[in-house]
């Protein structure tokens, strides 16, 4: 959208057009590649482009030819060397290498050595990309056992994507809010949710398929979006979380997306083999967000879906073909009781405890169950006076036995609970299977208050109530605390991963927007209103961030205006209801995009199933408004 100064001045409204990152990389891609090819950059003297793909600013790509095909070893040298981060590269003339691993504030030293040939060291400076912001507490483990992993720690609030080294450098980082959870793909891609809200508090376009340099591969669009968890399939297809943003509830639908075009290929509604009426309910329930889910997990084995529902404290176990309910782990008080002789285990053996508003549910391979037991409020809602406060809760990892002949569970394993507050998280958190007795538990939602007291407050709450936010990640293993890493802010989950892989470290070229994005939904009703040609009032500190397939209408409102946004074309109109009430959200897992201020609006509309050019104007009460931007679809 081009405007002449003029045409600048007569606007009410700030408007930017954002293009998709995918393009901006590529275009960033396409000069890095144009300096190389103009160059004569060799070993001696090579092409070194720091945050080549402007989202990693831990990383950059080093360019240089060799006469002879030949292998390089790339490596990036640690303040000890213990902290060596290396990789070799297959046979090459022209290389173009991937660089991670680089440190914060520091003259980085990387040695190129080429196979029985030469060798060089550059020095990349990288600046503070924390701004001198405080990302570490400690790190307690040994460069033996983590080696050349980085424990890698996802958004749920302000603070970014980071990982660290086993002396507790930052290694890795993103300064783009890629929220929820991130997982190193079979081809050594890092899989992660956008940056792009849809609708809030937390729901994205999709997910991004990544290099650790940073480029984007894949953006995987969905009409209703990305929540919290996603899982690759053998066949390289991907189950994602997600919704169905036309109706009333959210967290309770699950699709299974081509890998190659994005298409959805199955779709899970939880409806269909829960009943929202009937469910048993967990401290944190409501009518919209009935089910919550925070987890999928598919079992080759018994070829069936494990889900997460927090506001109903319960994993539940489906049929992956017919989408029949097989079990549910959870306590059975306040659920219908046919269920409950039909789904539910009887505990047997010592010291069990249900779980209650768990997260990231795992299968191992011997088909026990694995969560994160956040343990909030300790009790069923129906329970309510015995709900366990803050100072008197604890959170853990544990590990339950099924039978499902006989149905019966036992708890074989728990971390955690003898930490008592210190290790309690009322929301988000994760573990990970690695082999029989090893295993990471992750209590990234911990919270205090202003006056240091264990918080009740989901952290985006806490934090802004004058608290403090921390996240503690530990590693056993057959009992022994391998690896503890303690930093501020909250971590929806941790990861432990190398930054190198067997696979593809960086593929060349542009890459590729699949899937839809949804119809967003409108009013049906019309609202009668005074026309008068005014401009929307300054006071609205209104703005416009419009990208290719949807932008966003920030403003500010006085609470209980009628607001409505308004697409005109002749006498086509679409009409987006935008609340000045304050919305409680009670499962606030990713508190990223929330304003201080509720007063301020937020308000994104999908460009699907619009076509062409449209006036943008807004109702307040009983007047319309105009905007001067036109939005092309």
């Amino acid at each position: 959208m081009d405007l002449s100064r003029q045409e600048e001045e007569l606007m009410s409204v700030n408007y930017s057009f954002q293009d998709h990152l995918i393009n901006r990389q590529a275009e960033a891609e396409a000069q890095m590649l144009k300096r190389f090819e103009e160059g004569n950059y060799t070993i001696a003297n090579p092409l070194v482009v720091y945050n080549a793909y402007l989202v990693n600013p831990l990383s950059a790509v080093i360019c240089f030819e060799t006469e002879e095909e030949t292998a390089v070893t790339l490596t990036v040298l640690g303040k000890t060397v213990q902290g060596n981060i290396s990789h070799t590269f297959p046979k090459a003339k022209k290389h173009v290498l991937p660089v991670v691993g680089l440190y914060s504030e520091y003259q980085n030293k990387v040695e190129i050595r080429a196979y029985r040939g030469e060798t060089n060291v550059v020095t990349i400076d990288v600046p503070d990309v924390f701004d001198g912001k405080k990302v570490i507490f400690s790190m307690d483990t040994t460069p033996e056992y983590l080696q050349d992993n980085i424990i890698l720690v996802s958004p749920a609030g302000e603070d970014l994507a980071v990982g660290f080294d086993y002396a507790g450098d930052a290694r890795w980082h993103m300064n783009i809010p890629c929220v929820f959870d991130v997982k190193r793909l079979k081809n050594g891609n890092l899989i992660m949710g956008t940056n792009r809200v849809i609708q809030m508090p937390y729901y994205m376009s999709g997910l991004y398929e990544i290099s650790p340099c940073g480029k984007i591969y894949k953006e995987f669009r969905l009409p209703g979006g990305y929540h919290h968890d996603e899982f690759e399939m053998e066949d390289g297809n991907l189950l994602v979380l997600t919704d169905d943003l036309r109706r009333n509830t959210v967290e309770d639908m699950c699709v299974l997306v081509d890998r190659n075009t994005g298409a959805i290929l199955k779709t899970w509604d939880y409806k269909k083999f829960l009943n929202p009426e009937t469910v048993s309910h967990s401290g944190s329930w409501s009518d919209h967000d009935w089910f919550h889910n925070n987890a999928v997990w598919y079992d080759k084995n018994t070829n069936s879906l494990t889900f997460s529902g927090r506001h109903v404290d319960a994993m539940v176990n489906i049929d992956f073909e017919t989408g029949d309910l097989n079990w549910i782990i959870g306590d059975p008080a306040g659920w219908p009781q046919e269920m409950v002789d039909k789904y539910f285990f009887k505990p047997i053996g010592n010291n069990f405890e249900w779980q209650y508003e768990q997260h990231a549910n795992v299968i191992t391979p011997n088909g026990d169950v694995m969560c994160f037991d956040n343990h909030h409020y300790g009790h069923k809602a129906v329970e309510r006076e015995q709900f366990l406060s803050a100072d008197n809760s604890y959170s853990r990892g544990v590990r339950y036995r099924i039978n499902t002949k006989d149905m019966t569970i036992e708890q074989v394993w728990q971390y955690g609970k003898d930490r008592g507050a210190e290790f309690f998280s009322p929301y988000i958190c994760n573990v990970e299977y690695y082999n029989e007795g090893h295993y990471m538990v992750h209590s990234g939602g911990i919270a205090y208050d202003k006056d240091g007291n264990p918080s009740e407050a989901l952290g985006a709450f806490a934090s802004s109530q004058g608290g403090h936010l921390e996240s503690i990640t530990v590693e056993i293993c057959d009992n022994k605390k391998m690896l503890e890493l303690h930093v501020p802010g909250n971590y929806y989950r941790g990861e432990k991963l190398k930054l190198y892989s067997d696979g593809i470290n960086l593929e060349l070229g542009k890459g590729q927007i699949l899937g839809q994005m949804g119809v967003t939904l409108e009013m049906d009703t019309e609202v009668p209103a005074d026309s008068q040609g005014a401009m929307l009032p300054e006071s609205c500190s209104a703005r416009v961030e419009d990208e290719i397939d949807r932008f966003t209408f920030f403003s500010r409102f006085e609470k209980g205006q009628l607001v409505i946004l308004q697409l005109e074309k002749g006498e086509e109109i679409h009409r987006y209801f935008i609340s000045t009430t304050a919305v409680p959200f009670l499962a606030m897992c990713c508190g990223t995009f929330l304003d201080s201020d509720d007063r301020n609006t937020r308000t994104n509309i999908n460009k699907a199933g619009l076509e062409g050019d449209y006036d943008l104007r807004v109702i307040i009460d009983d007047q319309k408004y105009e905007t001067g931007i036109k939005i092309h679809c």
